[in-house]
């Protein structure tokens, strides 16, 4: 039983698969033969729509567009204005010549006190270029209740006795520097009656209080009369 199942046993098993090959290829030779001469022979057999299809060409590109119109030309118009003629002016025959009277002479005031000017004297109270002789008038301003407000750069400018703060060591060695503004009350006779520290670096107070006390000024005139003042002191601290 184990010998016939074994191809290589004893050769009893034969095959005829060679002649068989050979027969299947030769039928299948003929029928793919006969597919493809069947529609060379006859091509009304093949679908209509596969020949439509085939044969019908794509249809042709839409043409360009046409070029743009060309633009127009705008020329200049050259307008030429007409020139008014020239007229020549009319030349009297007779020039007349007008008269006029000479103006009154002009009076001159002088001023007090001085002498050699044309004319009439001064007049005591007089303006320089006045007219007439009645002295100018003297406009007096009003005294306020208090002490009058009087800017620092101003009152700066009256001062005689000024004396230089000292820079204080410790805060020459921190390098601190800068200005300390006061607010001052300057009595009648030129003295400092009031002063207090508005700003400032700390460490320059107190030597800019010290010094700023024993200024003196000279006193501030109001209608000709002395006036107390309230203003404000800056006193610079540089280390160069």
């Amino acid at each position: 039983m184990f010998e016939d199942s074994l191809v290589e046993s004893g050769g009893k098993i034969k095959t005829k698969s060679k002649y068989w090959m050979i027969a299947t290829f030769g039928v299948n030779g003929l029928i793919m033969g006969t597919m493809i001469l069947i529609p060379l022979l006859y091509p009304e057999a093949l679908p209509k729509t596969a020949m439509t299809a085939m044969l019908t060409a794509p249809p042709p590109p839409p043409p360009p567009p046409p070029p743009p119109p060309p633009a127009a030309v705008i020329k200049p118009l050259k307008v030429v204005a007409a020139l008014d003629a020239m007229v020549v002016p009319k030349i009297p025959h007779e020039i007349k010549m007008i008269h006029e009277d000479a103006p009154p002479p002009a009076q001159v005031a002088g001023v007090a006190g001085m002498s050699g000017m044309s004319g009439a004297g001064g007049v005591a109270g007089g303006v320089l270029g006045g007219i007439g002789t009645a002295p100018a008038p003297v406009v007096k301003v009003e005294k306020p209740k208090g002490p009058a407000k009087i800017s620092g750069g101003v009152i700066a400018g009256l001062i005689i006795n000024k004396t230089t703060p000292v820079y204080p060591p410790i805060a020459r060695a921190a390098h601190v520097s800068g200005a300390v503004v006061l607010h001052a009350i300057i009595s009648k006779q030129g003295t400092i009656t009031g002063l207090t520290v508005i700003s400032g670096p700390e460490m320059l107070r107190n030597n800019a209080l010290e010094a700023v006390r024993t200024w003196r000024y000279k006193p501030y005139l109001l209608n000709g009369d002395p006036t107390e003042v309230d203003t404000t002191i800056t006193v610079n601290f540089s280390i160069s």
